[in-house]
């Protein structure tokens, strides 16, 4: 149930693209009540939320390559290598720009699912809030695993039946091969019912991660791999505050496919 200050009450919709809407209709029939102080702070977790579904999805497309911390690479126009695998923004770049580099010239990067993951992430807020908000509020921006920035303001929770397309969850594979520590598990982001998008397998339902995560095992392990409880999500009502004139997203599958149209 969604209420506006502890009320019910209509929610006009009809300015919402369809995943937007899709996401909204979601938490409102939930048996768990969300409520929001106003209704643009309902309106912008929406669009920020289908904004990191579409983002993840660009990412799964882009070229980006898979790489543990010791083998990560980066646009070094952009980013500094540092000696832990991540990416640090050059001081003569802007976070933003930085960002979007690695959508569009993914194949001179590599790095591990949790970066990936937030990555997306970024993206997304970035097509959410004002540019200049962006930089300012991410400054001296560092990609690596989740060492996040404080302003994404990332707030986790264990309740895997209240997870939403735009969250963040864990595949655990707790009996992962100690010569292959890299598939200890997997970071995703939530696209729809049974969808995920993890890299480097890309948007797929939940048993192909499994599957993979599972090959990766103890030798005579039959201990599988899981998706877990904990859900991670960015801070929608302290972003909120940053919101742009916003552009929507519509995300649609077609076989194995996936297009993403701005409306």
């Amino acid at each position: 149930m969604i209420t506006i200050s502890g009320v019910q009450r209509p929610i006009d919709t009809t300015s919402w693209s369809p995943a937007e809407i899709k996401i909204y209709e979601q938490k409102k029939n939930s048996t768990v009540t969300y409520d929001y102080e106003t209704v643009q702070q309902l309106r912008f977790e929406m669009t920020l939320r289908a904004a990191i579904v579409a983002e993840a999805i660009a990412l799964s497309q882009s070229g980006l390559r898979f790489a543990d911390f010791d083998k990560a690479k980066c646009n070094e126009d952009m980013w500094t290598l540092t000696d832990l695998g991540g990416f640090l923004i050059r001081d003569d770049r802007s976070p933003a720009a930085g960002i979007r580099d690695i959508f569009a010239n993914g194949d001179k990067y590599a790095t591990e699912c949790a970066t990936a993951a937030v990555i997306a992430v970024y993206q997304g807020v970035l097509d959410s809030i004002r540019e200049t908000d962006f930089n300012r509020l991410f400054a001296g921006l560092l990609l690596y695993d989740w060492h996040t920035n404080k302003n994404l303001r990332l707030s986790v929770h264990t309740d895997i039946e209240e997870s939403y397309p735009g969250d963040l969850l864990y595949f655990n594979n707790p009996d992962f091969s100690p010569d292959t520590p890299v598939w200890r598990g997997e970071n995703v982001i939530k696209i729809g019912d049974d969808l995920y998008y993890g890299h480097p397998f890309g948007i797929a339902p939940s048993q192909t991660i499994i599957n993979g995560l599972n090959n990766n095992r103890r030798p005579g392990s039959s201990q599988t791999a899981y998706l877990t409880e904990t859900v991670t999500q960015p801070g929608y009502v302290y972003l909120s505050q940053y919101a742009s004139n916003r552009r929507s997203f519509i995300s649609a599958r077609i076989g194995l496919r996936y297009f993403i149209s701005p409306v």
